[in-house]
């Protein structure tokens, strides 16, 4: 079983150039919609986060930018 690049939960194939999960796949396609959300320019913590399956949904602002490091684009 392939993982998500992102938060290691089960890949459903490669989404936006990177293998990943439909959770984050979704998530990704929300920040390209809504680019002003404040949500995901904000971190409460250091700006280092571990995104994994368990904490995926504390941080937007560390997935996002886990997203994008790992090639996510259009």
């Amino acid at each position: 079983v392939l993982k998500c690049l992102v938060c290691s939960d089960k890949s459903s194939g490669v989404h936006y150039g990177v293998l990943a999960c439909e959770g984050c796949k979704g998530f990704f396609r929300r920040a390209l919609q809504n680019v002003g959300d404040p949500a995901r320019k904000k971190c409460f913590y250091n700006k280092n986060c571990e995104i994994n399956l368990q904490t995926r949904n504390r941080c937007q602002y560390c997935r996002l930018q886990k997203c994008l490091a790992l090639g996510m684009s259009r």
